[in-house]
């Protein structure tokens, strides 16, 4: 090699003066050179660090890729003239794939110039002395880092090409050029090129290496396709990409010689599909969204089975006994479905408002409220209460009951909406994609996902009403009835006690004070309402009953004055793992260390969380296998809003938790699916 040449010819001292001390190992040599072997204030000059590398061994560009660190090298003028200069002018780089990773660098011998131009100092000098400190990595079989301090001394005078001089020609002959063409990068991640010049016959390969890690897989293949003034590549996308921002990296020609041409772009975001896949777009949105309402249809009967919902689901099987004809039950079923339909719409639609004004919400944002998860936890108590037959819920239509009675359409109605309510945070495994995919198309395809998912949780109820005759097959009304009513009203009982304690993680102590203080006042305005019966003060007794409403319903207002409390959830210690608040700057800090990191990002109020929870993450392997491998665990707290949070979430394309995240050491991170085994999480781990 011509550098090799350079270094072991005798030379004169200015070509010794042009070099600096070499730093040797067993896997390189280093030195500093100098493209002049003087030195003028006020001219640029270019200096650089000189490796060569041993066979097998390589370093690496400014993004290493999915493992390595580039190299820094600082120089500093001191004597006659001053300056400093650390940004590397980087020949392009090579891609270096190995196994399930890839990386960009350099192998051989590699220049890293830098430039400056020095500023006259001292009169009384007549030369100039060079330091410099670089740092670099080199990577073989096993990865070693290196470092050297260099020095020389340069003479003033007009410059001089020094004989390292044809290495900083050969360098910037190798520096990546303004691409001539334009780019684009589709939200799929599809990049583009266009402009004349670009067609099969001066193209035979072309690839994208972006300036940042973790914006696209990178060992995965970018499928060329090529016409005449068009090129594109088809990038496989990670978390961080983001769609509508440029992106920014080189992209390689290979001609059908064999030559390569480095080209910097800042791809433009292009809202659009790219037309050389407009058509496979439009069938893959029509693919797509059928999988997904299937995929919302499916997690919609699923909540059936959660513990919020299914006392809910066997009051209407209950009234479906009650009901005679099968008319009845149709309609029951129609009015059911409608309230549990239009509740979603309404829900999916407040969603969409609050993400589109660019405030932090996803699905179940209502259980961030105080207010809301106090409001439920009344009603549903006051439902018990009448279920047990107490008392019943007064209001509607002489004496009838909202819930626990089921004549009429209203009523039908009002339990399909509070199925709704109950059921959001109890995220089933189908859902969480479904949401995600909603909450980022356009608003009549998000609505119809939420109707899909509306229609999977009426389905089963809905099905039992229409069943041509069914009723022959249900049982006969009697005793048994009442008895089947009073036992759904303890999981309902169960589901206010899960309240409160959701209602502490996100107020604290005053919160539940103010709970409390609201159901002994409903519990006394139902009592007021029984008495009211055999009394003749009738008027006063329903003036009692409405003050008693009041004072339930007052401190509603108090909620959301209330401090935050400081969240189990988020300060636990979860055995002997490492159990920490999530925070980005955190996450950042740990992935720079080099350390694993398992992410959990959970909410008091939601069911899945803390199964997964209790069963998995808690379980004596899976902590073990933590400590073994040194994983840092953090938990997100959702229970209350958190924007950071809200922002990770929507990077993972989440809209809701739970959402459980694997960062191995080095490369990108991994999602988890919503339900967890230990089995699942050990192999994650890569036992």
């Amino acid at each position: 090699m011509l550098a090799a040449v350079c270094l072991l010819s005798p030379g004169s001292g200015t070509a010794i003066a042009a070099e600096s001390n070499a730093i040797t190992s067993a896997r390189d040599t280093a030195s500093l050179i100098s493209d002049s072997d003087t030195l003028q204030p006020g001219q640029p000059i270019r200096f650089g660090l000189l490796l060569h590398l041993k066979p097998t061994w390589h370093t690496y560009w400014r993004n290493p890729g999915d493992a390595g660190e580039a190299p820094t090298l600082a120089v500093t003028l001191s004597g006659a003239a001053t300056g400093k200069a650390d940004a590397i002018d980087w020949p392009a780089p090579k891609r270096l794939p190995d196994g399930p990773l890839m990386s960009y660098g350099y192998i051989d011998d590699i220049l890293l110039p830098v430039s400056l131009t020095p500023g006259a100092s001292r009169q009384d000098s007549a030369s100039v002395t060079v330091t410099a400190h670089a740092e670099w990595l080199v990577c073989a079989a096993v990865c070693v880092p290196e470092e050297g301090d260099f020095h020389l001394t340069l003479p003033l005078g007009p410059l001089v090409p020094s004989p390292q001089a044809p290495l900083f020609a050969r360098a910037a002959a190798a520096l990546p050029l303004p691409s001539p063409f334009a780019a684009t990068i589709a939200p799929d991640g599809m990049l583009g090129l266009s402009g004349a010049g670009l067609s099969p016959q001066t193209v035979s390969d072309a690839w994208f290496i972006p300036d940042t890690p973790g914006i696209i897989n990178q060992i995965s293949p970018q499928p060329l396709n090529i016409a005449p003034g068009r090129l594109t590549l088809a990038l496989k996308p990670l978390d961080a990409f983001h769609a509508g921002t440029p992106l920014g990296g080189i992209v390689v020609l290979r001609d059908a010689a064999g030559q390569e041409s480095a080209l910097t772009i800042e791809a433009k975001p292009e809202a659009a599909p790219t037309s050389g896949s407009s058509s496979r777009s439009a069938t893959g949105t029509r693919a797509g969204w059928l999988q997904l309402a299937l995929l919302a249809f499916l997690g919609g009967m699923i909540l059936n089975l959660m513990p919020c919902v299914f006392p809910v689901l066997a009051m209407k099987a209950l009234a479906v006994v009650r009901m005679g004809s099968e008319q009845a039950r149709v309609k029951s079923a129609l009015a059911y479905t409608a309230g549990v339909l239009a509740t979603f719409a309404a829900l999916g639609a407040a969603t969409l408002i609050v993400r589109n004004a660019g405030l932090s919400a996803g699905w179940g944002f209502q259980f961030q409220s105080e207010g809301f998860v106090a409001a439920i936890c009344w009603l549903l108590f006051a439902v018990s209460l009448g279920m047990l037959g107490i008392f019943e819920l007064p209001v509607i239509g002489a004496g009838q009951s909202l819930i626990s009675r089921s004549h009429g359409l209203l009523s039908d109605f009002l339990t399909g909406l509070l199925a709704v309510l109950v059921a959001t945070p109890c995220t089933a495994p189908f859902m969480g994609a479904a949401i995600a995919g909603a909450l980022s198309a356009p608003p009549v395809f998000a609505l119809s996902i939420f109707l899909s998912m509306g229609l999977g949780l009426a389905s089963p109820y809905l099905l039992l009403a229409v069943i041509p005759g069914f009723g022959r097959l249900l049982p006969r009304p009697g005793a048994w009835m009442d008895l089947f009513r009073q036992v759904l009203a303890f999981p309902i009982l169960a589901t206010c006690v899960w309240l409160a304690w959701v209602l502490t993680r996100q107020g604290g102590g005053d919160a539940t004070l103010i709970l409390g203080i609201g159901l002994l006042a409903l519990g006394f305005s139902g009592w007021l309402a029984v008495t009211a019966r055999t009394r003749t003060s009738y008027t006063v007794m329903r003036g009692l009953r409405v003050a008693a409403l009041l004072v339930a319903l007052a401190p509603l207002a108090l909620l959301p004055l209330l401090p935050s409390a400081v969240s189990a959830v988020a300060s636990a210690k979860t055995g002997q793992v490492d159990a920490s608040s999530f925070s980005p700057q955190r996450l950042a800090a740990l992935r720079s260390e080099g350390r694993p990191v398992f992410i959990d990002m959970t909410a008091a109020w939601c069911i899945t969380c803390l199964v997964n929870e209790r069963v998995t993450l808690n379980s004596t392997r899976v902590q073990d296998a933590f400590t073994r491998h040194k994983v840092a665990y953090l938990k997100g707290d959702w229970t209350n809003r958190d924007s950071a949070i809200t922002a990770f979430l929507r990077e993972h394309d989440r809209d809701g938790v739970p959402l459980y995240v694997y960062y191995p050491p080095h490369g990108e991170g991994r999602v988890l699916p919503q339900i967890l085994t230990p089995d699942l999480v050990a192999g994650a781990l890569g036992e």
